[in-house]
């Protein structure tokens, strides 16, 4: 993970670190992102000021024109250090809002019906891009099938559910929380960095269901230096916490699993199980072409259910 170069600049006249900036920009450098946010935030600082000042109006017996540029200098200045660090918190409110900017185009979209993966999932970390397609979701499956592997030995559960929940949580990798610098944090699995997590951790937007309804909200997420990571401390937090012993040793009974991380409490979506598994459907047509195979014949679903935009995958 590369370190973020601060193109911000120190001082309010510093105009060689703004021209860096506006070179970041013109490259389309995910790292100049938050610098731009950090800039307007300070913007509106400066206004703000400003405008307190003009209320407050100027002394009558000390006040002078060369008092009042001083003050400006001063308040330039304060501008800047006011939005430094955590500011007002106005920069990463206003990074969600520029981030389409340094989007990636959209895949053409599928002419298969709608994905799961479109619906808002736990970690839908940079709102709700389009459904990815047949041939992006082949490639995730690809991907982390080996770590996929490795991890449903240690479960007792079947790999399709892991690569299953990792693609709903991530949107088949295309929502996966980044750094400010644009670095990914490799967090497949959606788990948040809580006091008792002592690595890097990336905050990202994402939703948490409240009274039946997805409400948006932002949060710190674990990183990790590969997928490989991410799949290691999933395992570490199943089998760590007597709450997912429903959901070990199922088998190939993908709805087993689903069901006990949700009665774990894995996700607050109420839907979350019927999700896992309707996407967990997907990843063995994905893997068998629709003909079935050794090995995931054996596989169980749950019975079909509505999801939430009402339709039936299974």
């Amino acid at each position: 993970m590369t370190a973020e170069v601060n193109n911000s600049a120190a001082v309010y006249g510093d105009f060689a670190s703004l021209q860096k900036l506006k070179a970041s920009a013109h490259h389309h450098d995910p790292g100049a992102l938050r610098q731009v946010a950090q800039q307007f935030e300070s913007l509106f600082a400066r206004m703000m000021i400003k405008s307190m000042r003009k209320a407050i109006g100027t002394d009558p017996i000390f006040g002078s024109d060369q008092a009042q540029t001083y003050q400006g200098m001063f308040d330039d200045q304060l501008s800047l250090e006011l939005t430094r660090g955590k500011g007002l918190g106005l920069t990463d409110m206003l990074m969600r809002q520029l981030r389409g900017g340094y989007a990636p185009p959209a895949a053409p979209a599928s002419p298969t019906p709608p994905s799961t993966a479109a619906l808002p999932g736990v970690t839908a970390a940079h709102g709700a891009p389009p459904a990815a397609g047949d041939a992006e979701r082949s490639n995730f499956v690809r991907s982390v099938w080996p770590q996929a592997q490795q991890a449903a030995r240690e479960l007792g559960v079947h790999p399709i559910g892991l690569v299953a929940q990792a693609a709903l949580e991530s949107n088949w990798g295309r929502s996966v929380p980044r750094h400010g610098n644009g670095d990914s944090s490799h967090n497949l699995f959606g788990i948040k960095a809580g006091a008792g997590w002592g690595g890097a951790a990336a905050r990202s937007a994402t939703h948490e269901f409240a009274g039946g309804s997805a409400v948006p909200v932002e949060a710190a997420f674990r990183s990790y230096a590969d997928a490989s990571g991410s799949f290691r401390d999933y395992v570490t937090l199943l089998t760590g916490s007597a709450r997912y012993r429903e959901a070990l040793h199922s088998g190939g009974d993908i709805g087993a699993f689903a069901r006990g991380l949700q009665r774990g409490g894995y996700a607050t979506d109420p839907d979350y199980a019927s999700k896992v598994t309707a996407v967990a459907h997907q990843v063995q047509t994905l893997l068998t072409g629709g003909r079935g195979g050794a090995g995931l014949r054996e596989l169980k679903f749950s019975e079909a259910r509505p999801i939430a935009d009402g339709t039936t995958t299974l």
